[in-house]
């Protein structure tokens, strides 16, 4: 379905969407819109009448007085460049919007040429003020898409008297003009500007005194509000500071009774401990020590009764195994006797070669106790001065050199020479 849209000469209608590379702008005329997917907007170009209001705005010479301006103006629908700006800026905004963003941008500017003109010039030249804010505000609006149509300067007040004070000084320049007359006229030119001199001197010294009067008041009143502007923040950073330390002292509270919470858990948690150990001890240790008890009484009043008839057994078998032990140790001395006599007679027959058998056999056993401790030793440090053997090889020289000293010393305990005797053993 297609929606057939019109609009009056005060209106303009925006088509986007399908089929529109870029949006179509009608003013006064109609339009074809397909739902969904074209999208149609209104903006109005009624002229919009605004009253401008500037208050207490400092004048080139330091004067405050207030304005008030009245402006017409419209979003331009005749020009494709301002119109295509003014649905950039103001598409889918209200009329009000529209004239606030306007009543701004005049008043920015309406204050900015009050500082560069003096009272008397507003307030005797209208025109030229007019002008000027007309100038001005018209090069950024049309950038917006709003043309001015007119501004006219509506009111001048001043809350000093300054103005009332212009007013009552030309009334009586008018007087004076009508007393003097003629006298006036004739007189001197020098004299003229003598007077001309005067008076503007005086109204130089009255300038001065309304700025200076202006400036004292504007400095009493930043006094004033700077004394009340540090007074709240000092009141302010005095609560944030209570609060904070009173907050501090709440969590320091809090941490206090969760402490206290936690230690009697342990304490409870500590009894409860106590309390297994001692159904544990009862259990692992008390009861098993009872019942011990009771088996050793029984054991013992059992031996005690074997015992007793042990002993009655033991006293015929002690006398039987003395007998018998006493013929085997009678035996044994003889066999041991028989044996020592054997012995003897062997001796005599070999004398050294049986010395030498005797060495020899003990020689292995010498060895292995000169050996023993290098055998228990975990580390040996040896130090070489870089001659002989080092090493294994070291160790083993040394026990060899032990070993080769006993024959010496045999024949100093003996007499027997083991080398002499071998060797008369093998020829």
């Amino acid at each position: 379905m297609v929606f057939f849209e019109a609009c009056g000469p005060n209106e303009a209608i925006v088509v986007s969407g399908c089929c529109h590379t870029t949006p179509e702008m009608i003013v006064g005329g109609r339009a074809f819109v397909w739902p969904v997917i074209q999208q149609m907007q209104r903006l109005s170009l009624n002229t919009m009448t605004l009253s401008i209001s500037t208050d207490n705005v400092y004048t080139r010479l330091g004067v405050p007085i207030s304005v008030t301006g009245v402006a017409q103006v419209k979003v331009q629908g005749q020009n494709q460049e301002m119109l295509k700006a003014a649905c950039q800026q103001f598409l889918g905004k209200s009329e009000t919007e529209i004239e606030q963003v306007a009543m701004e941008t005049l008043e920015g500017h309406q204050r900015a040429i009050m500082g560069t003109m003096t009272v008397e010039e507003i307030y005797k030249d209208r025109k030229k003020f007019s002008k000027n804010v007309f100038e001005v505000a018209s090069s950024d609006l049309v950038n917006m898409g709003i043309s001015v149509v007119s501004y006219t300067l509506k009111d001048v007040r001043d809350s000093h008297g300054y103005l009332e004070a212009l007013g009552m000084t030309r009334t009586a320049q008018v007087k004076k003009d009508a007393r003097i007359g003629e006298a006036e006229a004739k007189r001197d030119s020098g004299i003229k500007e003598a007077r001309a001199d005067e008076e503007r001197m005086a109204a130089r010294y009255l300038n001065d005194a309304e700025i200076a009067k202006a400036k004292r008041d504007f400095e009493l009143k930043k006094a004033a509000y700077d004394m009340e502007v540090q007074t709240k923040k000092a009141e302010s950073e005095m609560a944030y500071e209570l609060q904070a330390a009173k907050t501090k002292q709440a969590i320091k509270e809090e941490q206090m009774q969760i402490k206290v919470v936690e230690r009697a858990q342990q304490i409870q948690v500590q009894e409860q401990e106590i309390q297994r150990r001692e159904k544990e001890l009862s259990a692992q240790v008390k009861q098993p020590a009872e019942a011990e008890k009771y088996r050793l009484e029984t054991i013992a009043a059992a031996n005690k009764k074997k015992i007793v008839l042990e002993a009655e057994a033991a006293s015929e078998a002690v006398r039987v195994r003395g007998e018998a032990e006493a013929y085997a140790i009678e035996e044994k001395a003889k066999a041991e006797a028989e044996q020592m006599a054997k012995k003897a007679d062997a001796w005599k027959d070999y004398q050294d070669a049986a010395m030498i058998d005797m060495v020899l056999e003990t020689l292995p056993r010498v060895a292995a106790e000169v050996a023993a401790p290098l055998a228990q030793a975990k580390k040996v440090t040896m130090v070489s001065s870089g001659k002989g053997d080092v090493g294994a090889s070291k160790l083993t020289g040394e026990v060899m050199d032990i070993m080769d000293r006993l024959p010496k010393l045999v024949q100093s305990m003996t007499g027997v020479d083991i080398h002499k005797s071998i060797a008369q053993t093998r020829v």
